[in-house]
Formats: C-alpha cells, sequence, structure tokens
C-alpha cells in the first residue's frame, strides 16, 4: 500500500468510513478510487486529491504530512 492510500486509508478509519463512502461522497469513479486504494494508479490527478480532501474535511498538507493520522 502506497503512502498516499495509507493516508486516505487512516483518515476513513479515524472517521469510522468506508472507502465505499468516499466514492459516494465525491464525484470520483469506482475505478479511481479503487485504483488509488489499491496502489495501481500511482499518479493521482490533484483535482483528485482535492476532492478527496474536502470529503474527508482535511487539508491537503495532511496527505503530505509524515506524521500519523490520529
Amino acid at each position: 500500500m502506497s503512502f498516499k492510500s495509507k493516508k486516505i486509508s487512516a483518515f476513513l478509519k479515524q472517521r469510522n468510513l468506508s472507502w465505499y463512502w468516499l466514492y459516494q461522497h465525491t464525484d470520483i469513479g469506482k475505478t479511481t478510487i479503487y485504483d488509488i486504494r489499491n496502489d495501481t494508479n500511482k499518479h493521482v490527478e490533484f483535482e483528485t486529491m482535492e476532492k478527496i480532501a474536502d470529503a474527508l474535511d482535511v487539508s491537503l498538507d495532511g496527505f503530505r504530512s509524515k506524521e500519523e493520522v490520529e
């Protein structure tokens, strides 16, 4: 699992949410969500990360930080 998918998973877990919830609350296709989750998409568009950050109510900087999500 990539750093990016680990961070997203941590934010989801912290909020007791699922990847399916993320799909439902963003304008991101199922395949893209699946590819991010399974690390088959190494180059995620900025706009996609922005939508994920907005849905999770976190700053984009939260995905760059090496600190653990609490």
